[in-house]
């Protein structure tokens, strides 16, 4: 009668086959011989567990980086632009501000009053503009009497010799009409505005659609734009002609 291998085995461990762990007793051979090893397809299944929890991990990473919000840059300008630049250089502009509703041009007069009431290439219409930050802030004073536009808590214009507060601070913002609205930095939602008349509107009853806070940037008269090549002509410049040059203008012809 002929036994298995498993037989075979536990017959010469009890013969007096020396174990390979002395302190191993037979049923503890036994349990170690008919224990199966894994089969492939268990193998397989188990590293298809592994790479299905890996997959979703990723995936999850992948929607936790695909959730997040993308930078707000508008606010990053709003929040920068709260503060004065003293480290930046400094931007220096010379403009006239061309009223809308009045048809002249805003001029700041030595007793410290503002109006719209100046012509073009006036001497008091002559505004200096020098930048407070990136966010289009800017501070504007006459450059004749050297005074500042600046907003009171009632929102009246006045001119200031000292033009570091908040009050003296505007906002450039470009319209869809391609007209300039001036917003107070220390008063939100108030403008510097005038009437037909050219007299200074108060900044409470100012609003961005109204017609009065709408200017437009002039160039003093008789001052040239900074690059007067700008303004050129066009100049055609004649090259002599090749034989290419040549063949293909008498084939037009022909």
């Amino acid at each position: 009668m002929q036994m298995g291998k498993t037989g075979d085995r536990t017959a010469d461990l009890q013969v007096g086959v020396r174990p390979l762990y002395p302190s191993a007793t037979a049923a503890h051979v036994n349990k170690v011989l008919l224990t199966k090893p894994p089969l492939a397809q268990d193998v397989g299944a188990q590293t298809g567990h592994r790479g299905r929890r890996k997959r979703v991990s990723s995936d999850k990473q992948m929607t936790n980086v695909t959730n997040q919000s993308p930078p707000n840059f508008t606010q990053h300008v709003s929040e920068q632009s709260k503060g004065t630049d003293r480290v930046s250089r400094r931007l220096i502009r010379t403009y006239q501000l061309y009223s809308r509703t009045s048809g002249k041009h805003v001029q700041v007069l030595p007793n410290k009053k503002i109006n719209a009431m100046a012509e073009d290439g006036d001497l008091h219409a002559k505004l200096i503009v020098e930048t407070d930050t990136f966010g289009s802030r800017v501070r504007i004073k006459g450059a004749e009497t050297g005074l500042y536009i600046c907003m009171n808590k009632r929102g009246k214009l006045i001119g200031k010799e000292n033009g570091h507060g908040r009050d003296c601070i505007f906002t450039e913002i470009v319209l869809e009409n391609n007209y300039t609205a001036l917003r107070n930095g220390n008063y939100e939602g108030w403008y510097m505005a005038f009437t037909r008349r050219g007299r200074p509107r108060k900044g409470s009853r100012t609003r961005q659609h109204q017609r009065e806070v709408h200017f437009m940037k002039r160039l003093p008269k008789g001052q040239q734009p900074a690059h007067p090549s700008y303004q050129r002509p066009f100049d055609f410049i004649h090259y002599s002609f090749s034989q290419r040059t040549k063949r293909t203008r008498y084939s037009l012809e022909e």
